[in-house]
């Protein structure tokens, strides 16, 4: 059974991240590109969002697919999604690679590339608001 409670407390913590995110000044990317600080705060940012992300998708699948379905790994919980109509095919098709970035941050992997970390924050802002609309509004029909 879905646990709206702990999908809206997630909504609203990636909400609140995206409001963090947008107050960093992400309009020159030569200054976060000389900014170490901030850099490391939107690193920071960005993995919590898309954890909180896919801690929902798993949920819903575990709540809402056959048992008998294999999720190949985070990035899959996106199309997962798509194919229970929570989310439209090319968003999640979008979306699905930010589960990438999260590992590439989590693990430390040394050649993370500052530029792409810059892009990635300014597109996970108008993402992750989509993607919480869309589940607001599955939440809403369920």
């Amino acid at each position: 059974m879905l646990n709206h409670e702990f999908i809206q407390r997630k909504i609203k913590l990636i909400q609140e991240d995206i409001s963090r995110l947008e107050k960093v000044n992400l309009e020159n990317q030569e200054d976060f590109l000389q900014n170490q600080q901030k850099q490391d705060a939107v690193e920071r940012v960005l993995e919590r969002i898309i954890m909180r992300a896919l801690d929902i998708n798993t949920h819903i699948v575990v709540e809402q697919s056959n048992p008998t379905e294999k999720v190949r790994g985070y990035e899959d919980t996106f199309h997962r999604l798509a194919d229970l109509n929570i989310l439209p095919r090319e968003f999640a098709k979008d979306i699905a690679p930010s589960a990438g970035l999260r590992n590439r941050l989590v693990y430390e992997y040394d050649d993370i590339n500052v530029s792409i970390i810059y892009h990635s924050a300014v597109k996970a802002i108008k993402q992750y608001s989509q993607y919480c609309q869309h589940l607001l509004n599955y939440i809403e029909k369920s």
